[in-house]
């Protein structure tokens, strides 16, 4: 499947390895600008809609193994080797995942708020009734779609996050194959370890990445750290960008004292 990107030269090229950035469920690729624009002063950058959302194709597999081989293709594409891999949520699992599919050819992983495990508790249950309902009254404004989003969702913030993939009374991600695959996004299935540098990036008042997940992560990710973001939920970059900045920033300066 060939995937919507969107392509950024380094501003100072130094040689530093090229960052890919994946962005969670119902996201795009500007969700990860925040990150995405201080990094490029050094390093090309990539934002990719995943498969199944912004202004890439749909298709009815929505899983692990189907969204890491499509961006494994567009990085053969690119012919963009030794990358640093950046994800949050979802995001942040196709970017292990992608890590037991094309190790040697990653510098570095950053996972934001995500852990290498099965979550038994279904998070958006709420998200998907929402979506539906704004797709069965045929709205076509987002005040609209608020309005009957705010039945079911209570947080303002993610239903504004939400309203960014509201376009012309659609949404630019597919509902559908994302709820039937829903079992498999919140599951996980362990690879081999992989012992390349992995920062760990946790928003202190989030459940995803608590210490609970410790051992998973150091079998997984033997070479694994952690920062926790201070004040911080589950949208930790957008929330606290210039904290998760400095704390990227920090780790990959690390790699190369």
């Amino acid at each position: 499947m060939k995937l919507h990107y969107r392509l950024q030269p380094a501003l100072r090229d130094d040689g530093s390895p090229a960052v890919v950035l994946l962005h969670g469920l119902f996201g795009s690729l500007d969700n990860l600008g925040v990150l995405a624009r201080p990094l490029q002063e050094r390093h090309t950058t990539l934002q990719i809609d995943l498969r199944n959302h912004g202004l890439s194709p749909h298709d009815a597999d929505a899983g692990y193994d189907a969204m890491s081989s499509d961006v494994a293709a567009l990085l053969d594409q690119l012919a963009m080797e030794n990358c640093i891999v950046i994800g949050h949520s979802m995001g942040g699992k196709v970017a292990m995942r992608l890590s037991a599919r094309l190790g040697e050819r990653i510098h570095a992983l950053v996972v934001i708020d995500m852990a290498p495990v099965a979550y038994a508790e279904r998070h958006h249950d709420n998200v998907f009734t929402a979506l539906r309902n704004v797709s069965a009254a045929g709205v076509t404004h987002r005040t609209e779609a608020a309005a009957l989003m705010r039945e079911d969702i209570a947080d303002p913030g993610t239903i504004q996050f939400l309203l960014k993939s509201f376009h012309q009374g659609e949404w630019r991600f597919n509902l559908e194959a994302l709820w039937q695959n829903y079992p498999a996004l919140i599951n996980w299935r362990e690879s081999a370890p992989w012992n390349g540098p992995v920062l760990f990036v946790r928003g202190e008042k989030s459940a995803y990445l608590d210490d609970g997940y410790r051992s998973a992560i150091q079998r997984q990710f033997p070479q694994a750290r952690a920062h926790v973001v201070a004040g911080a939920g589950h949208w930790v970059h957008a929330e606290k960008p210039a904290a998760t900045l400095r704390a990227i920033e920090r780790f990959l300066d690390g790699l190369e004292a």
